[in-house]
């Protein structure tokens, strides 16, 4: 059985040292005594392959000029039916690069310059196609506050306000909700059901979650409201422009989990005139449950892991940090059996050349559900 040996092993929970880990498609062995069947592969420092919760990574491709972007469907500003994996080309360099540094799984989504945006996928970088890629649904991006009423200039109904924006969201949401009861009550067919209408009844039934963007904390009231009126389940995107810590404590209190980030990049629009560094420790200090994103290409995903520092400069630990990237973004977006290095789990892990904590480390050898996918 394959077997790399962990000087030190981040194990997405917690840390252990000198330790085997043992697998074929699944993880079969932790601990300190080398298996009489074990095929060391390597050894160091490792950790789970990291998750980004939150990119455009093959719709916004490397090498290409932004007019072959995808990102954002122009020609209605509330179509749900669209979906990011159809805008994917599995041939974007950056999917190497990002699997070369240890980020294995993205999150995939379609932009921020509508209301309702699309559906949103979990992908496998290291895959050839989109249907090898592709493995589950996220959820239907959202998105409130400056995007949405930035694009007067596409096709279709479009909000030129932030209150016209949240206007067509509640609109659809009480078509849906009206469908749904004249459906519970005999009195219309599901197949007469628009495709639109559709999806958000689905929103309203909890088979999809709403990945909503937003950075400032008025439109973070504005999605409580939506929350409380339809009973929408909702996972907050970006919430740079937060920086006090009574927000991040309120989403806390409410149970709504929040995907973070992109830090480092520029603040170039006025609703992120409050985004810092230091917002970082705001999120720490209210206990908000949160992963990490890049935004690919935002930040590069290959820089998704640097991004922990911050946190570490708030006292964060290194196991904590990389939870964020791991097993937490798992447990947020319903991912099973990854972000985790623990017997029953699927083997997909990073062996560091040293700490990665450190700047001279890098992953020397990439471990996909089983298969070494790169070696230094």
């Amino acid at each position: 059985m394959k077997t790399v040996l962990a000087k030190v092993l981040y194990d997405g929970v917690s840390e252990l040292r000198n330790v085997y880990i043992s697998f074929d498609d699944r993880i079969r062995y932790i601990g300190e005594n080398k298996p009489d069947d074990a095929e060391l592969i390597a050894e160091g420092v490792v950790t789970p392959a990291f998750i980004d919760g939150h990119s455009h990574i093959g719709m916004v491709r490397a090498g290409e000029p932004s007019a072959e972007e995808e990102s954002n469907e122009t020609m209605e500003s509330i179509y749900p039916i669209v979906n990011a994996l159809h805008s994917v080309y599995m041939d974007d360099g950056a999917f190497r690069d990002s699997v070369e540094s240890g980020v294995l799984y993205s999150v995939v989504l379609p932009g921020s310059g509508n209301p309702i945006g699309g559906k949103a996928v979990l992908l496998r970088n290291y895959a050839g196609n989109v249907s090898e890629a592709y493995m589950m649904d996220i959820g239907v991006k959202a998105a409130l506050g400056y995007n949405p009423r930035s694009t007067k200039e596409w096709e279709g109904k479009r909000p030129t306000t932030r209150m016209g924006a949240v206007g067509m969201l509640r609109e659809n949401f009480i078509r849906a909700r009206n469908v749904s009861n004249l459906v519970r009550n005999g009195k219309k067919d599901v197949e007469e059901i628009e495709p639109i209408t559709k999806v958000f009844m689905d929103i309203l039934s909890g088979k999809y979650r709403m990945m909503v963007h937003l950075h400032r904390e008025d439109d973070l009231m504005v999605l409580f409201s939506l929350v409380d009126e339809f009973g929408l389940k909702a996972i907050v995107n970006h919430a740079l422009d937060f920086y006090r810590v009574e927000p991040f404590a309120e989403m806390k209190r409410r149970g709504i989990p929040l995907v973070y980030g992109p830090m480092d990049a520029h603040p170039y629009k006025v609703e992120l005139k409050h985004e810092s560094w230091r917002n970082a420790g705001n999120v720490i200090e209210s206990g908000v449950e949160f992963c990490l994103m890049s935004d690919h290409p935002v930040i590069l995903q290959r820089n998704l892991f640097l991004t922990v520092r911050h946190f570490l400069r708030f006292g964060m630990s290194r196991n904590e940090a990389i939870s964020h990237l791991t097993s937490i973004p798992a447990r947020i977006l319903n991912i099973q059996d990854l972000g985790r290095l623990d017997t029953g789990y699927i083997p997909s892990m990073v062996v560091w050349s040293s700490d990665p904590f450190s700047l001279e480390s890098h992953p020397k050898m990439v471990i996909g559900e089983g298969k070494v996918l790169y070696e230094e």
